[in-house]
């Protein structure tokens, strides 16, 4: 009886160690998901994957291969992306971005891009540089509505948008005037 009682609790021991182990790993492990998850849509915008298109809904990175296989990623659940692309002359409609086959005016552009939230809160104050495909891309908290000023050689442009789950992934309306 003894034996059996001792072999029961070293069971519930090393179960509740492993336990542990797996809350601990899984936390670290999905910050490193989100994380790859972000490298692996920046290799896309930016043209280090090639021989696939890739485009970003609100929730889902959808890659097609070069054999019309299509790959399906969920997004991060609290990180909503957004690619900007202002423009002076030239703009494109655009709802889900296209991170292999967008492209805006003005490529390779320095912005001084500044964001709040509705609670007031600064979320960015940066001078930021357009791709080779003329977006600036952002991570931003999911649901929440945002106001963005962003300027560029003497021109400037106001405008909100929001990141919830109906909301698109790609802005093309902001003209620089």
């Amino acid at each position: 009886m003894k034996l059996k009682i001792t072999a029961v609790a070293l069971l519930a021991a090393v179960l509740l160690v492993a336990c542990g182990e797996e809350n601990t790993n899984k936390g670290d492990s999905s910050k490193e998901t989100t994380q790859n998850m972000k490298e692996l849509v920046r290799d896309y915008s930016v043209g280090n994957i090639k021989n696939q298109s890739a485009s970003i809904t609100s929730t889902q990175l959808i890659v097609t291969d070069s054999n019309k296989k299509e790959l399906v990623y969920d997004l991060p659940e609290d990180d909503f992306f957004v690619s900007i692309a202002p423009y002076v002359n030239e703009t494109h409609p655009c709802t889900n971005h296209s991170l292999t086959g967008c492209q805006g005016e003005m490529v390779e552009e320095d912005f001084d891009v500044y964001i709040q939230d509705n609670e007031g809160n600064v979320v960015l104050d940066e001078n930021l540089k357009s791709q080779s495909n003329g977006f600036f891309d952002l991570w931003l908290p999911r649901d929440k509505t945002y106001h963005i000023t962003i300027a560029h050689d003497g021109k400037k442009v106001e405008s909100s948008f929001s990141t919830f789950e109906s909301d698109g992934t790609c802005i093309t309306t902001m003209q620089l005037m």
